[in-house]
């Protein structure tokens, strides 16, 4: 419990220092993006190190996994909150202030996922079984969205969402950091609030996906909870920091269905093990490989398939304006 209620102050403390740097509405600069990105990273890393020092290898691979595992996850969300923020039209110097207190819902929900997780896992090993099913059918259903040609290009708001606006209305406009105001005597929501909502409540049902898969990869509630919250907690610095580069990560989608069927798979055997079947049972070092071999093999043939394609467009261009000239 000391653990616990030292843990949750530091993350307070941290949360806490973050708003108060981005408590004026500004522009978020790429190098205030990238020094922010390197210093939850740190951060992160130092935790599990302390983990390793305090605790045991054990611990400390579960929360590096876990959360690399989490940061992935995390990357791909980013293409929805690029959707959300083009849905309302949020001007470029609310959106880091979206952000924080976006994300800031996710987590707080997320805690209430993970502690009912925890209760079910603790009293039904069975679940396992489910668990991974879910994931394998997931890494499935990423690589059938991947290979499809039609690409999502406009966020439809969840039903949760909806009911809350036609109850408060909405304004037409944003008033600066203002989350409520009055119009004609009536207290409404500003599209400030709305957005802040969509984002929070979308990272919600990417949580149907990730904490199954951390819970594939530790079933300690403490790891499952610290390594969501650290990867959550940098996700904002990262939409500056590669809101241009998302659409070059064109295998990304490939790589996550890797890393979730392989997880699925580990929860299956799992649950076999648990239920006294003699399989063999995955390592955490080794799904630390594994996971951290596919987002860089990923990341690779990304970025020299978006080279190529860059290429070809601009050869394109160049016969097409060739033969406008002729």
């Amino acid at each position: 419990m000391n653990m616990w209620v030292l843990t949750i102050l530091g993350l307070s403390a941290l949360i806490a220092i973050d708003f108060f740097i981005g408590r004026k509405p500004h522009d978020v600069s790429i190098k205030e993006a990238g020094t922010w990105s390197v210093v939850w990273i740190v951060l992160a890393a130092l935790f599990g190190l302390g983990l390793l020092f305090f605790g045991n290898s054990q611990a400390s691979g579960e929360f590096f996994a876990g959360f690399i595992t989490e940061k992935s996850l995390s990357v791909d969300n980013l293409f929805v909150f690029v959707l959300i923020m083009a849905k309302f039209s949020v001007p470029s110097h609310l959106q880091q202030r979206v952000l924080l207190i976006g994300v800031l819902i996710a987590l707080v929900l997320r805690a209430i996922f993970i502690a009912a997780g925890a209760a079910i896992v603790a009293s039904f090993a069975w679940v396992f079984y489910i668990f991974g099913a879910f994931l394998i059918y997931t890494a499935w259903k990423l690589i059938q969205e991947a290979r499809s040609d039609e690409e999502e290009d406009e966020f439809e708001e969840n039903r949760l969402l909806k009911s809350i606006e036609k109850k408060f209305g909405v304004a037409d406009k944003y008033h600066d950091t203002k989350l409520f105001i009055r119009v004609n005597g009536k207290r409404v929501l500003t599209p400030l609030m709305v957005v802040m909502l969509a984002i929070g409540t979308t990272d919600v049902l990417f949580a149907l996906d990730s904490i199954p898969a951390i819970f594939g990869l530790t079933q300690d509630p403490y790891i499952v909870f610290t390594a969501n919250a650290f990867a959550l907690m940098g996700l904002r610095q990262l939409y500056f920091l590669i809101g241009g580069l998302l659409k070059k990560l064109v295998h990304l989608s490939y790589g996550l269905s890797v890393i979730l069927g392989f997880i699925g798979v580990k929860l299956v055997l799992h649950a076999l093990h648990e239920s006294g079947v003699h399989v063999p049972e995955i390592s955490i070092p080794f799904s630390l490989a594994v996971i951290c071999g596919v987002l860089v093999i990923t990341t690779i043939t990304s970025l020299i398939a978006s080279k190529k394609q860059a290429e070809r467009e601009a050869a394109e261009q160049t016969a097409e304006k060739a033969g406008i000239d002729a």
